[in-house]
């Protein structure tokens, strides 16, 4: 993906409200279930990771990322922006 589509991806995710939150469980599978649904559903997705360790969210979020084949757009905090598009809605 090259810079000015993740830029607009960017700028259509500040709007967005987190749609998955992760529980102290961590990313089972239920939740990336529900993050596959999200996907197909929305394509663009917030997700909160509930984890005060930077490292163990970046793991977290690279782990959805390729479990779901998903593009993460960009990560601030507890949140991270997740793309993967729907052929079906193209």
């Amino acid at each position: 993906m090259i810079n000015s589509e993740k830029k607009t991806l960017k700028a259509k995710a500040h709007r967005l409200k987190p749609v998955v939150t992760s529980g102290q469980a961590g990313l089972t599978s239920n939740l990336l279930a529900e993050i596959e649904l999200a996907l197909n559903h929305h394509e663009l997705i917030k997700v909160r990771l509930r984890t005060h360790d930077r490292e163990q969210r970046k793991k977290q979020s690279a782990q959805i990322c390729s479990e779901t084949n998903a593009e993460l757009i960009q990560s601030i905090g507890q949140i991270c922006v997740l793309y993967r598009e729907n052929p079906d809605k193209h």
